[in-house]
């Protein structure tokens, strides 16, 4: 377990007192610091006066729907999100990710996979210490500077294709669906402007670091739910 994992704190919602117990207990077995609550309200009051570092979200909690729960996390949030649930429908699995989620576990479940989970999005979700921005090897992005490197050379970018492009590097293989792109880089929505706006700059950025546009390596699109960056 990396600092960053052990220091880690993480938030359970789940209307299941005994599921509450168990992976309280578990989790912090695994050395991570645990806080729990039962519906969405204290969910929500949770993550904005305790900033945790990831919310373990059930899907069903009794009254509240828990994708509710997913969307108003990230109307003011953008803590990584796990999603539980003991109903396995792709079309769920797709809509949680269209949300925001960064990951899907399908119940039952080993606390030991959650942990292993957890950990995977912990790491891979991290943000860069001021001033290094990515290293990727072929791909270089410097946020300091906001200088664009491929293959050591550099690559002369617009103001919004460079805060894109740091955007979904600073989140490496999280899904991003159009409209959250609008409102995390645009600090818009489509009901301001058009999603197709997004597309034309993933285009534009492809064209810039990948060796091939049309079958890109870097920006990959997942069909019928947004971009992600590829490490």
């Amino acid at each position: 377990m990396t600092e960053l994992e052990a220091t880690a704190t993480i938030l359970v919602v789940d209307d299941d007192e005994t599921i509450r117990r168990m992976l309280t207990r578990a989790l912090g077995a695994e050395g991570f610091t645990v806080e729990a609550v039962s519906d969405g309200r204290d969910a929500l009051a949770t993550v904005a006066t305790s900033a945790p570092d990831l919310v373990v979200l059930d899907i069903m909690l009794g009254s509240d729907d828990g994708l509710d729960v997913m969307a108003a996390i990230r109307r003011s949030s953008d803590v990584p999100v796990i999603l539980l649930t003991g109903r396995a429908e792709e079309h769920e699995r797709i809509l949680g990710l269209k949300l925001g989620a960064d990951d899907y576990l399908v119940k039952p479940f080993s606390a030991a996979e959650l942990a292993a989970r957890i950990s995977s999005v912990l790491r891979r979700t991290r943000k860069p210490v001021p001033g290094t921005g990515f290293d990727y090897g072929d791909l270089r992005i410097d946020v300091a500077t906001r200088e664009l490197f491929v293959h050591d050379e550099l690559v002369v970018m617009t103001a919004k294709e460079f805060d894109l492009l740091a955007f979904l590097a600073g989140s490496p293989r999280q899904v991003f669906a159009r409209e959250q792109l609008l409102r995390q880089v645009w600090g818009s929505s489509s009901e301001w402007q058009d999603p197709a706006t997004v597309t034309e700059h993933v285009r534009r950025v492809r064209r810039k670091i990948e060796d091939d546009p049309d079958n890109p390596r870097w920006v990959r699109t997942v069909r019928g739910v947004g971009y992600r960056f590829e490490p």
